[in-house]
């Protein structure tokens, strides 16, 4: 398995620099003016300066260059510098800055990421406990008032929008019964237990939107698969040595069962660092999904392509891990 990590790895490499690249040509291509955020009085001769400070005014290959030394290079010495001390070359060397703040990126990133793993990390955590037990008793209760409910259930929490969910559960449980509040307050420090009560308070509108709609897709999966597994001659064969039902479901056919279900998980798990976009908007959490928006809305291309590379460094990694998890979960898959 460790040759297998490797090879995978010594992939990944190039498999990244072709997605940088295809990001950086979108990005390039699309319809957006990063100038038009300077007011128009600004005279043409300072546009001409400012659009040089920017970078724009160089070819399009060698922007590209210099954002993956900036990215690959610069970013992984100041964060030696900055965290161990290590000193390599200049210490004010160029970093990723965002056009609109003038603040590199990474810091930027850093920023916002509690806020984001706060909310839609907790909302993923929640949708698999929930998930899970629904889709096992579903499929082995199937046809069953339970598995209508089920079924029902999930039905409802694909099809139905996350900003129509959302703004139905503000209109309930803020407006109506003001239970808790309608909006996330970034700016709450957690330092005693009144300000932990009102960080859970916050967290529960946003969690549990988010939460059931990564159930409902999740239990879907994971009923097909155990329908498919409870089925197997492996299971008539343990029940028919004498194998409690509780040892056959749980042990047996969960086990064989979670292995398609993993590859949903952890390619779900790059949408939490992803943020999401359109609920962190209802509820106003200041997270990585409102500073996308923050970023596309003023052309704001190095803090775009940062992010969108990082997640797509998150789904090759991700997708790595649900491999080798395969391995663990089935004893049949061998690597090496």
């Amino acid at each position: 398995m460790f040759t297998y990590t490797l090879r995978r790895l010594a992939i990944a490499v190039p498999t990244l620099i072709v997605i940088s690249f295809i990001i950086f040509l979108i990005l390039e291509l699309s319809p957006g003016d990063p100038m038009a955020q300077v007011p128009l009085t600004v005279p043409q001769a300072e546009r001409v300066k400012i659009a040089a400070t920017l970078g724009l005014d160089r070819p399009f290959h060698i922007r590209y260059l210099l954002w993956l030394n900036q990215f690959f290079i610069n970013e992984p010495l100041n964060f030696l510098q900055e965290q161990f001390g290590i000193v390599i070359g200049d210490p004010d060397r160029l970093r990723v800055r965002s056009w609109i703040t003038k603040a590199p990126v990474t810091d930027l990133i850093v920023e916002r990421m509690p806020q984001t793993l706060w909310v839609v990390g907790m909302a993923y955590v929640v949708g698999i406990l929930i998930a899970v037990p629904l889709g096992v008793m579903s499929a082995y209760w199937k046809y069953s008032w339970f598995d209508q409910f089920a079924t029902m259930f999930s039905l409802i929490g694909f099809s139905v929008p996350t900003f129509l969910t959302g703004t139905v559960f503000i209109l309930i449980f803020a407006v109506w019964l003001g239970w808790f509040p309608d909006s996330y307050d970034t700016t709450l420090v957690v330092n005693d237990w009144a300000s932990f009560k009102r960080q859970v308070a916050q967290m529960i509108m946003p969690v549990m939107v988010l939460g059931l709609f990564n159930a409902a897709q999740i239990s879907r999966f994971m009923r097909a698969s155990m329908l498919e597994n409870l089925n197997q001659d492996y299971v008539r064969t343990a029940r028919s040595k004498g194998m409690t039902e509780r040892i056959v479901v749980l042990i047996h056919v969960l086990r064989n069962s979670l292995i398609p279900v993993v590859t949903i998980i952890a390619l779900g798990i790059p949408q939490i660092f992803g943020g999401a976009i359109i609920t962190e908007q209802i509820f106003r959490v200041n997270g990585l999904g409102a500073l996308l928006v923050v970023g596309i809305d003023g052309a704001d291309y190095p803090l775009v392509q940062t992010l969108t590379f990082i997640f797509a460094v998150l789904i090759v990694l991700f997708n790595l891990i649900a491999d080798l998890v395969y391995g663990i979960l089935d004893p049949r898959i061998r690597y090496d």
